[in-house]
Parts: C-alpha cells; sequence; structure tokens
C-alpha cells in the first residue's frame, strides 16, 4: 500500500469518527433541551393541576364573559369592598374594580396571582385591587360586604357554614356555577352556566345562626 493510500484511509477514519462524535454531541444537547423544556413545562402547568387534585378544590376554569355580566349586572346598586374567592386569573376583580369596588383576589396558585396582579397593572386599577396566595379556608371574609364564589359542588355546604360565619348581615353573597344547597337565593341572573344566585346574608343569617354555630363548635 502507497503512502497516499495509508494517509487517504487514515482521513476517512478519522472523518468517521468525528461525525460520530458530532452526532453524539447533537443527541446530547437535544437531549437536553428536551428534558429542559419538559421541566419547565411542568413548573408552569403544575400549579394549574395540583389544586384539581386536592380533595376540596377550585379547578381554574375562567369565567366567560357572560358570567362576568351577569356578576356586575347584579351587584350594579352595590359599592364598597368585593372579594372574589378563587380568583383565578383576576377578570372578575379587574372588572369589579373599574366598576368602582375596591377588590381583592384569594387564589392558591401563585402564577394566577402573579399573572393577575400583571393584568391589573395593565389595566391601570392596580391601586383598587389587590391579590393574595392564601387557602380560603384560613382567610376570615368579615370585611367585605360583596362575595364572589366560583366554587364546586363537594365544597358548597361547607363554605355556606364558614361565610354564614363570616360575614356581616349587610353583605352579598354572588354564586357562580354552582348554587349553594341549604341557602335560597333572593335573585338569579343569566342561563345554564352563565347562571349565577344571589345571597342576601340577612336572609341566610337570621335563620342558620344557631345551626352555623353549633355545627362550626361541634368541629372545631
Amino acid at each position: 500500500m502507497s503512502e497516499e493510500q495509508v494517509l487517504l484511509e487514515t482521513a476517512v477514519t478519522q472523518g468517521k469518527g468525528n461525525q460520530s462524535t458530532a452526532k453524539k454531541r447533537i443527541g446530547l444537547i437535544a437531549t437536553g433541551i428536551i428534558g429542559g423544556s419538559l421541566v419547565a413545562l411542568y413548573a408552569v402547568t403544575a400549579p394549574f393541576v395540583t389544586p384539581a387534585l386536592r380533595k376540596i378544590c377550585l379547578p381554574f376554569v375562567p369565567a366567560t364573559t357572560t358570567q362576568v355580566e351577569n356578576v356586575l349586572k347584579v351587584l350594579r346598586t352595590r359599592s364598597g369592598t368585593l372579594v372574589d374567592i378563587g380568583s383565578g386569573d383576576g377578570r372578575i376583580v379587574i372588572a369589579a374594580a373599574k366598576r368602582g369596588f375596591h377588590a381583592s383576589g384569594f387564589e392558591l396558585n401563585p402564577w394566577l396571582v402573579w399573572y393577575s396582579r400583571y393584568r391589573a397593572w395593565r389595566e391601570g386599577v392596580h391601586h383598587s385591587t389587590s391579590f393574595h396566595i392564601s387557602d380560603l379556608w384560613k382567610v376570615s371574609f368579615a370585611q367585605y360586604s360583596n362575595v364572589v364564589i366560583f366554587g364546586v359542588p363537594q365544597m358548597m355546604e361547607q363554605l355556606e357554614l364558614k361565610l354564614s360565619s363570616d360575614l356581616q348581615s349587610t353583605a352579598m353573597v354572588v354564586a357562580c356555577r354552582f348554587p349553594f344547597p341549604s341557602w335560597v337565593p333572593d335573585q338569579m341572573a343569566g342561563e345554564g352556566i352563565d347562571t349565577v344566585w344571589v345571597y342576601d346574608a340577612k336572609t341566610f343569617k337570621t335563620p342558620l345562626q344557631g345551626q352555623t354555630e353549633d355545627k362550626l363548635t361541634s368541629t372545631s
């Protein structure tokens, strides 16, 4: 074999080795990118998913435009403070602030709370809104004169007891998607999934006050 042939075969062998190394590097880079993307995706979506895995939860389902309009419609003669329990992306709180309410939202999902604060700032109502990362069962709502709740059926009975205990007799409660099981609504607005039920605290506190206190005492 001539010297030229030896050099040629050596060059070919080295080229194949370099190609193999390059492919391995590309594979490692691709694996890293995919893995990093999955980690980032989990970090973003996990707070949205995990609340739905709790025994009693408020899964994030954005309010429709009609639902927001119905809430504001039944509160048109009201003023003062408003709280949205399970405030999600903040649309109810922001809409209420634009109508003159000093509105607050309580939400367990930190991503949604941060996004709500950004939206409030962008809409120019950050001075009349506040958003809190908190468990609704650990908060007193006594200071609020208007309460909005997008609940789920399995929590409504327990929430009846809490709100009956927390709220002043001048408060009003607006339930969206699901009504309270024992309370009789003073009015309703909308239809289907956009229905809202309105409860006057004077109506539900008086007959249930003694029963509520007894239940809370027995469970404490």
